[in-house]
């Protein structure tokens, strides 16, 4: 199932159009799309079961919103595919590397995003919704508390993150528009192996990053039962689980983004999101 946000509405994705949940629904569920996540077991039986082609009708991508709007935590993973860590002269970690991305820099899948300085790089990545709470959650159990995945960048300013001797990951992460994500999560079922799914962007086409979620060094039920352990993991919440090589940092020589780009996000059935960048 593909659950997202159109115009601000809660909606299920189908072949033939978008389903608007409140309406037909009668109101059981709320039109906010981040409500959904509280009631996510109840919600997902009922679309089974209700939703169908004969109420879909005709969307355009650019009404997509983010799927998860208003998280009360956004989690990152810094160093999570081996290739990266190389790259970055970094050694592979013993444990997950976790940060925040503030919720404020969350925006939908296709948008115009305001560059903060010169260095500014791309990160693309398979992002987490979290769809019921998790606490002291054993890693078998970790896709269990998980409603969906979809696409996501994690745009990072180098300069304000690496700035002082102790780096400033979250605020080098978090300007406006440096967390968008979409265009829709689609449901751990949908997929043959939720573990193992091809992803990559390309920058005014010319392909940077290409990797699959098989190589990530902890993979998505490894990081609910890391982060459930340390604190609870609620309805709505989000995990950017880090990105495979292939940033524009450490090339040679350095790529950044700049005004006019293109990059596109993508992900093995999922979709794809895509973002434009201008200077301030």
């Amino acid at each position: 199932m593909r659950v997202g946000n159109l115009s601000g509405r809660l909606t299920v994705f189908t072949d033939a159009g978008a389903v608007d949940v409140e309406k037909v629904s009668g109101g059981r569920f709320s039109a906010d799309p981040r409500s959904v996540y509280e009631q996510w077991d109840a919600f997902t039986v009922w679309a089974a079961e209700a939703v169908s082609a004969a109420d879909a009708v005709p969307y355009a991508i650019e009404d997509l919103g983010a799927p998860s709007p208003r998280p009360a935590q956004v989690f990152g993973i810094g160093v999570n595919y081996r290739a990266h860590a190389a790259e970055a002269d970094m050694s592979t970690p013993e444990f997950p590397v976790v940060f925040t991305k503030f919720p404020t820099s969350i925006t939908g899948p296709f948008s115009e995003v305001v560059l903060s300085g010169p260095r500014v790089d791309w990160e693309a990545e398979l992002v987490v919704v979290v769809g019921k709470p998790a606490r002291n959650v054993p890693a078998e159990r970790g896709w269990d508390h998980v409603a969906g995945l979809t696409v996501g960048q994690d745009i990072s300013d180098r300069t304000e993150q690496m700035k002082n001797q102790m780096p400033q990951w979250s605020l080098g992460k978090s300007f406006p528009g440096y967390s968008p994500m979409g265009p829709w999560l689609v449901t751990p079922d949908e997929f043959a192996d939720p573990d193992d799914l091809d992803l990559g962007c390309a920058l005014n086409g010319v392909e940077m990053q290409r990797s699959a979620t098989s190589d990530l060094l902890f993979p998505v039920p490894a990081l609910i039962a890391e982060l459930s352990a340390k604190l609870p993991l609620l309805p709505g919440d989000v995990i950017f689980t880090g990105t495979p090589g292939g940033i524009g940092a450490t090339r040679k020589p350095p790529v950044f983004l700049k005004e006019g780009d293109e990059l596109v996000t993508t992900i093995e059935g999922i979709g794809e999101i895509k973002q434009r960048f201008r200077s301030a």
